[in-house]
């Protein structure tokens, strides 16, 4: 059944990897926590088994934005969806709660904030919710990237309504994972399902900071054309960097949370609706954005954690097709991210566990094999290399830092673990500064070891320690680095270290961007696109919510010729062949044949060939055998009936609705033969 429905009502032919064990558990009615790469088709884990059982199913999710792109999709593709949002009018929200009221719908979506009103628990218990799901769980973990408190209460409207839970997120570490556990299932054990968070699809690439605007002007005018994100760290940087894209061509536009509601919701539908928009933001821009053919990511400004920069890497590429991304990275980001959490209201214990996040991106920038091994040991994966990212391509230039880090964690020791870097490098440089020569460390043994470095090579060797986690800020002390656990085996000398030569200033390389089709299909899918954009606008829907890039690709080269062959490209379920399939096909091959909405509800599948081939021996037996006697004939509804069940033996036949034993005489025997026919 759950694959009937894949092909029904999405026109998937077939599940992801790892999709179809986390249905069937939802379906079932265990509490269910999933942990799954972004793209992986957390939706439709949810989604699917909605459709499954009875009642109604009730999705808590963070932001109005990915609500309202999820219900749009829902409905094109003829499932009953609505969501209560501050977002809607009230006009809107008075639709909802009247379907809700008279049972026509199969999925609410809510804010996390509604679960504060003193009635939403009521009202879900009125309206028979039978299951919860969570979208965005780690929003609930005090140790995510992304806390919100009212996820808190999601708890307690499980209780209240004592139903089955599913929680999902793309990102969780082992911290995150525990708390959701409690927060949500009140540290039972769900059935947990760690699908792995390898998108083999994105290519990873970090640089360092060599005139950032040049950098990413070349990499966006590389893929021009295509649709993609600037990450930037703050306001101001989104104006002057997007008006720098639009001055070099580019279509482009900031976005930013001092922006006005309005503004910022006309850049979403830009973003949604047009094709090759480029847009400047803050973080506050992605997470409601269910556009699934971003092709790159670039963060003019290094992300506050690992977990944020896999969010937000995380948006390009949903459709799995190939998607690139780009982080620059220097030390004002990492003064600003140290600053950013020292400031923080965060007690002391979150604010060490944060830099200690931190320092795992650095680790990954500073990075001197595979990033992505780096990047999913981090979540606890192991990985071969990928050959998907710049260390693969181009393996960087190290030498044995062992004694240099030593040097640097034996100056920290001696100075009482109370100075920060540029003061510890005076130290080992043997620069006697003022503060140096008044805190009396000129006469440390540390003083002046370090000569044969510059103060240049200094600085990359703390970055690369910190990215290694031997050694932290404090905020209790103002920055002061602190030696680390993981830095004893070195002090031992049990543990060398390898580090990486910083690569000497270099233009970025130009790629050519990669083409989506070969040269022979790329006039059909500019057409495909075209009437997407139109059939879109029409609607006032993203273009995605008609049809995916990946289903147009599809039908460019496959290039199907009728109603049958466009109802088998991945992606056109029943209810978007009935919408959009006759205008697709004219685009490709003219003008579609006619075809009865009985067949249509068939197209594609082999009940489809069956009902021709009844609907053909019904015409030949219509006067009978010897073309003598009354007409007599079935309905389509009929026919596509006794096509769906495949009725064994004439009995079986009479019973079926619109038959009757004067139709299974005429015809009866010779349907049986062709439904007999049917390879096996």
């Amino acid at each position: 059944m759950p694959g009937d429905l894949l092909r029904q009502v999405w026109g998937f032919g077939d599940f992801r990897p790892g999709q179809e064990e986390i249905v069937q558990a939802v379906a079932a009615g265990r509490d269910v926590l999933a942990i799954m790469p972004t793209g992986g088709g957390k939706s439709l884990c949810f989604q699917l088994p909605a459709l499954m059982r009875d009642g109604v199913t009730v999705v808590v999710s963070p932001l109005i934005a990915l609500m309202r792109d999820q219900v749009r999709a829902l409905t094109e593709a003829g499932v009953a969806a609505g969501a209560l949002t501050s977002g809607n009018s009230a006009d809107e929200n008075d639709a909802t709660m009247r379907a809700l009221s008279e049972g026509r719908l199969k999925l609410l979506y809510l804010a996390p904030e509604r679960l504060a009103l003193s009635g939403t628990s009521g009202l879900l218990r009125r309206a028979g919710v039978t299951a919860i799901a969570v979208d965005e769980a780690h929003c609930v973990s005090q140790w995510g990237h992304d806390f919100r408190p009212d996820y808190l209460r999601i708890g307690d409207l499980r209780r209240s309504l004592n139903v089955p839970l599913a929680a999902f997120t793309a990102t969780a570490d082992p911290e995150t994972r525990a708390e959701i556990v409690q927060r949500l299932f009140d540290g039972t054990d769900p059935v947990t399902f760690l699908r792995g968070f390898d998108r083999p699809n994105i290519r990873l690439e970090f640089r360092a900071k060599d005139g950032p605007r040049r950098q990413i002007l070349d990499f966006a005018r590389a893929r021009a054309g295509q649709s993609g994100i600037v990450y930037c760290a703050s306001r101001a940087r989104t104006e002057t960097l997007a008006a720098a894209l639009e001055a070099e061509g580019l279509r482009a536009t900031a976005y930013h949370g001092g922006m006005e509601s309005e503004a910022r919701r006309t850049v979403e539908a830009r973003f949604q609706r047009e094709d090759g928009l480029i847009v400047v933001a803050t973080i506050a821009f992605g997470m409601g954005i269910d556009k699934p053919d971003i092709r790159w990511v670039a963060h003019a400004d290094l992300s506050k954690s690992i977990e944020a920069y896999y969010q937000e890497i995380g948006r390009a590429g949903r459709d799995g097709d190939p998607a690139e991304t780009l982080t620059l990275f220097g030390p004002d980001d990492i003064r600003l991210r140290r600053t950013q959490i020292d400031e923080g209201l965060a007690d002391a214990a979150r604010k060490e566990a944060d830099h200690g996040r931190l320092n795992a991106l650095l680790g990954l920038a500073e990075a001197i094999s595979c990033r992505r091994q780096h990047l999913l040991a981090y979540f606890g994966e192991d990985s071969a290399p990928c050959g998907n990212c710049d260390l693969c391509e181009t393996p960087p230039v190290t030498f044995d830092g062992t004694d240099p880090v030593r040097m640097a964690l034996s100056a920290m020791l001696r100075t009482g673990e109370w100075f920060g870097a540029g003061h510890l490098i005076d130290i080992l440089t043997g620069s006697a500064t003022p503060k140096v020569r008044e805190r009396g460390h000129a006469a440390l043994p540390t003083f002046g070891v370090g000569k044969a470095l510059s103060k240049g090579d200094w600085q990359a060797v703390f970055r690369q320690m910190m990215g290694r986690d031997l050694c932290r800020p404090d905020p209790a002390r103002h920055g002061a680095l602190h030696v680390t656990a993981a830095a004893h085996p070195v002090l031992r000398g049990e543990q060398p270290v390898i580090l990486r030569r910083d690569p000497a200033p270099r233009r970025a390389l130009v790629a050519e961007p990669r083409a989506l089709v070969d040269d022979e299909d790329a006039p059909l899918l500019s057409a495909l696109k075209a009437k997407r954009r139109a059939l879109a606008e029409s609607a006032r829907v993203p273009a995605y919510v008609v049809f995916p890039d990946r289903t147009l690709i599809e039908m460019a080269q496959a290039r199907p010729q009728d109603l049958d062959q466009m109802a088998r490209i991945n992606g056109v379920g029943a209810k978007k062949l009935e919408s959009y399939g006759a205008a697709f096909l004219e685009v490709i091959a003219g003008a579609a044949a006619p075809m009865h909405p009985a067949r249509r509800k068939l197209a594609g599948r082999a009940e489809g060939d069956l009902f021709d081939r009844l609907l053909a021996a019904q015409t030949r037996l219509a006067r009978g055998e010897d073309g003598t006697e009354k007409p007599l004939s079935c309905t389509h509804s009929t026919l596509r009936l006794i096509a769906e069940r495949k009725p064994a033996t004439l009995d079986q036949m009479a019973r079926l609705q619109g038959m009757g034993d004067h139709k299974t005489d005429r015809f009866g025997a010779a349907f049986l033969d062709e439904i007999r026919a049917e390879p096996v």
